[in-house]
């Protein structure tokens, strides 16, 4: 099993929201096969509890506005690892110093990577 067509444009929109408050190390998942709950897991850092929470906001209003609400939201008011349950993907944004901590790469390294879409900045040269 891979994950739906669904659940790749809408990590595509988590992505993007999420590069646009200056997330680091995104990285998605699919992890259909090993769980029945969820087809991807999105992972990214902030800088600080701030920029966690920042990046945490962007990504649930995006995904509001296209209509897709959370189902549960935890860690939002401590800003070390927030995480956002969408249905078909789940959202993780760590602090840098948790995500290496809690290492869910590491963790789930059998499951397969997902391309993400970014907007590209102009600091090639």
């Amino acid at each position: 099993m891979t994950a739906t067509p669904r659940a790749i444009e809408l990590l595509q929109l988590a992505a993007r929201a999420a590069d646009s408050k200056q997330a680091e190390d995104l990285v998605a998942l699919d992890v259909s096969e090993p769980l029945a709950l969820t087809d991807i897991f999105l992972l990214a850092s902030g800088r600080n509890e701030r920029n966690v929470i920042a990046i945490a906001g962007e990504i649930e209003d995006k995904m509001i506005e296209a209509g897709v609400k959370p189902l549960r939201r935890e860690g939002r008011s401590e800003g070390r690892w927030v995480l956002l349950d969408f249905g078909d993907i789940v959202v993780h944004v760590f602090h840098d110093e948790d995500r290496q901590f809690y290492s869910l790469e590491r963790l789930w390294s059998d499951c397969p990577a997902i391309a993400l879409e970014l907007e590209t900045t102009s600091q090639e040269a």
